[in-house]
């Protein structure tokens, strides 16, 4: 029998719109609301399958790790390719663990899992090392026969000079990597606690707001906003939200009594967490204005002493407003003594803003002279269209009745806003100690660079055919055919595992990409599941399928190969699953097209 097609088993949105205007139209509002959750699903599911922007490197770039050099050949056993990168510094700034991250196309034949199997090295032509370095895989989709990766790694490039890396993949033995860092991430969801040695940033349980800041030095100065507010949940970050016309109410992210949409990305290198939707009111659900969407996203990197913020207000609709804001931070307990500002040249100084600087700021802040703590915004990207004029405006205040230290940045009011209209914002927040010598040039310094990322190119190394590669080689013991061990079988074991579920669906789990890892050490097999869905959290289900029913689990199945003494089945929601997952055989399964 022909397998449907998904088309078949699902509905689209255009077939869900129509459902909803009929439940609409008769009355049917429960209905509605199940179909607009529906459509929701739907549109969940599409976002896997966009992607936006060209590469760094295309799937056909690539090279045979066979022809690279012996040295480098031998020292990458067990990787069959590698994309070359080439990064040139180009503004006279060393750059030291730079965040770089790159948009990468793959060929589906010659990868399984690009977080298993990515691995980066850096070349140094001065010392002739070759080394690994971490690196993080932060999304993946597919379309057609390729997949789109956006991978993440920390450069080290010398003031005009150039750095080559190699992206090494396809490694069937490959397990997923453990890096070592500073880097820590407790909660679930957006939830989120999240911290390295400079900081401990809070995410509110609510919203997903930065709802509070530890330093970590001797002292741990907490930043945090106290107080009743306006109801909702006491954050430092204040933004975005407007006011309507008439100054009738204020509609804000921070109303918002849960993330209406979000993703998380974690890793050793990064946590970015990303909301969106359309701000509420103060009486929610009575008026729920579908006018001006946000889009914010804060990315925390290991080791740095600053995190990245990226907002859009755009606007789906003509509307006037009063008022809107998109930069807003409130601090009580006065712990700051001086203001802080740069100038549209880029030049840090200290004290009050004059009149005539007030509506071209590119940074803000305040520190404490006497502890040194310091909270600066360096703002890297100010931008709209469809404004008659865009002011840079937020000086600091270091007393605002009732609130505390304050900053907040008006782009327009007393506007009539357009479709089609945005602005756009990217702010590096840097809580780095302010020094007493050369402060100014320091900062500056860190703008500068932050501003003037690494040009990437699409570039293969000048490596000698004779490089003398001394360090360890790339593969970890059970990463290459002589020491992968029971692995193969392991893994063929679990191509034999299905998902009863899908009761006629010819697919393991290994097709359906639910199985992240695994590794065999002294006959005792390590295996890390996802499921497909947090309706479906109880993995134990695929662990042990038992109970008289013709499927065997992972265990019973594992237990079956000669020399497996152990298993032991890990769970993970990180990183979620998605359809980029599914091999070519889970897509025919599942009525997708290859």
């Amino acid at each position: 029998m022909t397998n449907p097609a998904r088309a078949d088993r699902t509905d689209s949105v255009e077939t869900k719109l129509r459902l909803l205007k009929t439940a609409y139209d008769a009355g049917r509002l429960d209905l509605a609301m199940s179909l607009a959750e529906s459509i929701k699903d739907s549109l969940a599911l599409e976002r896997q399958l966009h992607t936006t922007g060209t590469p760094h490197s295309q799937a056909a770039s690539f090279v045979p790790v066979e022809k690279l050099p012996a040295p480098i050949a031998t020292w990458a056993r067990g990787w069959s390719y590698c994309k070359p990168i080439t990064l040139f510094e180009t503004v006279d700034v060393r750059r030291a663990a730079e965040p770089v991250e790159l948009s990468l196309e793959f060929a589906v034949d010659q990868l399984v899992d690009p977080a298993r199997e990515l691995r980066v090295a850096r070349w140094d032509a001065v010392t002739r090392q070759l080394r690994e370095i971490p690196s993080q895989v932060l999304s993946q989709t597919r379309s057609g026969r390729v997949l789109r990766c956006q991978v993440l790694f920390f450069a080290e490039i010398a003031a005009h000079e150039a750095a080559h890396y190699l992206v090494l993949y396809g490694n069937p033995h490959a397990e997923l990597p453990e890096y070592g860092s500073d880097l820590e991430t407790r909660g679930d969801g957006y939830a989120l606690d999240i911290g390295n040695r400079h900081y401990l940033a809070r995410l509110s349980r609510q919203t997903g707001q930065l709802e509070r800041l530890t330093y970590r030095r001797e002292h741990g100065l907490e930043l945090y906003a106290g107080g009743k507010g306006h109801g909702e949940p006491p954050d430092i970050d204040w933004g975005h939200d407007y006011v309507d016309e008439g100054h009738f109410q204020k509609l804000r992210m921070r109303n918002w009594a849960h993330c209406p949409n979000y993703e998380v990305t974690r890793g050793p290198l990064a946590v970015q967490v990303r909301r969106w939707g359309f701000p509420h009111s103060p009486v929610h659900p009575l008026y729920t204005p579908s006018r001006m969407h946000m889009d914010i996203a804060y990315t925390f990197y290991a080791g740095s002493p600053y995190f990245i913020k990226d907002g859009l207000m755009e606007m789906v609709q003509d509307f006037p407003i009063a008022a809107m804001r998109d930069d807003e931070w409130v601090f009580s307990g006065y712990s700051f003594t001086d203001t802080l500002w740069i100038d549209a040249s880029g030049r840090l100084h200290e004290g009050t803003v004059p009149p005539e600087q007030n509506d071209s700021l590119w940074g803000v802040g305040f520190y404490n002279r006497v502890s040194r703590d310091a909270f600066i915004a360096l703002r890297l990207d100010h931008a709209a269209e469809g404004f008659d004029k865009l002011p840079h405006g937020g000086a600091p205040t270091l007393h605002y009745a009732g609130h505390g230290q304050l900053w907040s940045r008006y782009p327009a009011d007393q506007a009539q806003m357009r479709a089609g209209n945005w602005v756009r914002q990217k702010n590096a927040y840097l809580l780095s100690p302010y020094p007493e010598q050369d402060a100014a040039v320091r900062i500056q310094e860190i703008r500068h660079r932050l501003l003037n990322p690494p040009e990437v190119r699409d570039e293969r190394p000048n490596v000698p055919a004779n490089a003398d590669v001394s360090t360890p080689p790339l593969a970890r013991h059970g990463e290459t055919a002589e020491t992968a061990g029971l692995k193969p079988a392991i893994w063929r074991a679990l191509g034999e595992v299905r998902d009863e579920q899908l009761y006629t669906a010819e697919a393991s789990i290994v097709d359906l990409g639910y199985v992240y890892d695994v590794r065999e050490r002294d006959g005792v097999a390590r295996v890390v599941v996802t499921m497909p869905h947090r309706g479906r959290p109880v993995f134990q289900f695929l662990e042990s399928q038992g109970g008289g029913r013709v499927e065997k689990g992972i265990r019973e199945r594992l237990f079956e190969i000669a020399g497996v003494r152990d298993v032991v089945v890990d769970f993970t929601w990180h990183p979620a699953w998605t359809q980029a997952r599914l091999s070519d055989r889970g897509r025919r399964a599942l009525g997708l097209d290859v």
